[in-house]
């Protein structure tokens, strides 16, 4: 799929293609809830979003999840300003809720080295929840297979993307739809 004129001038840069629309991303977020809310009947949920990619997909996928939930976020980088993972994950925001007992679901705009999603899951395991899982919203596929990956959006290819929360040195985060960023 090319990349309208009027796609170009929102975004301020050269956008090689738009991989997912908005509305096949609204859709599948949709989906997403339903299958989130067929997957916890009863007991507490906290929907824990990574920060900041997958802000706006948590907002979405919050609205679309038809039972009671608590939202709370975490900060974890791995990326500064450049195109690939530095394999250096800080913790920089710990969330303050209290684990123990609750169904979590991590809330992620991308998997793809898989070494944050990793570290944050050992780090909330400790913690005792009664259950934890993963809601991605995209997976390069090029992690190793993650068991509490539960939920996934799109299988994404394996370039760099920008929009709905993904970000290129926090631009584009803005975008309504996920497009490939040139080179």
């Amino acid at each position: 799929m090319t990349v309208p004129l009027h796609a170009e001038r929102r975004a301020g840069a050269r956008l090689s293609r738009i991989v997912f629309d908005a509305d096949t991303i609204a859709r599948r977020v949709r989906e997403l809830g339903e299958e989130v809310t067929a997957a916890y009947p009863t007991g507490e949920l906290l929907v824990l979003g990574l920060l900041k990619g997958s802000f706006i997909f948590l907002a979405d996928l919050a609205r679309s999840i038809e039972r009671p939930v608590v939202v709370d976020f975490m900060v974890a980088s791995s990326y500064g300003s450049g195109k690939a993972s530095s394999g250096n994950v800080r913790l920089l925001y710990d969330p303050a809720t209290d684990l123990a007992g609750k169904h979590v679901l991590v809330v992620e705009d991308i998997i793809d080295t898989g070494r944050t999603l990793q570290r944050l899951l050992t780090l909330l395991a400790a913690r005792q929840p009664a259950s934890l899982a993963v809601c991605a919203l995209l997976d390069k596929k090029i992690a190793p297979p993650i068991p509490e990956v539960r939920f996934t959006g799109f299988e994404c290819p394996k370039a760099f993307i920008v929009g709905y929360g993904l970000d290129y040195a926090e631009k584009y985060r803005h975008l309504p739809f996920i497009a490939e960023l040139a080179e």
